[in-house]
């Protein structure tokens, strides 16, 4: 069974390849309490990178995980949490 973890370096990529980075953004700065919408992603780019985590990550995530996690911190301890159920199951 894996326990890979899910990283802010696994989001920021799987954002740049899903919905590319507005200008004035800096992924590499302090993101992880800022909220998505406040880095430029609106509701189509995060169904992307949803869908992304999902694929390549082999999990189902809610409908809402964006609405519940509206920061990298809040979802990467989300994804994690559900990585975690799938190794559990």
């Amino acid at each position: 069974m894996s326990t890979k973890e899910f990283t802010l370096e696994d989001l920021k990529r799987i954002l740049l390849e899903g919905a590319g980075a507005d200008e004035g953004v800096d992924l590499d700065g302090d993101i992880l309490d800022t909220d998505f919408e406040e880095l430029g992603y609106e509701s189509l780019a995060l169904l992307e990178t949803a869908g992304r985590i999902e694929r390549e990550y082999a999990l189902a995530l809610d409908d809402d995980v964006f609405t519940d996690n509206p920061t990298p911190r809040a979802l990467i301890a989300a994804v994690n949490a559900h990585l975690q159920e799938s190794v559990a199951a």
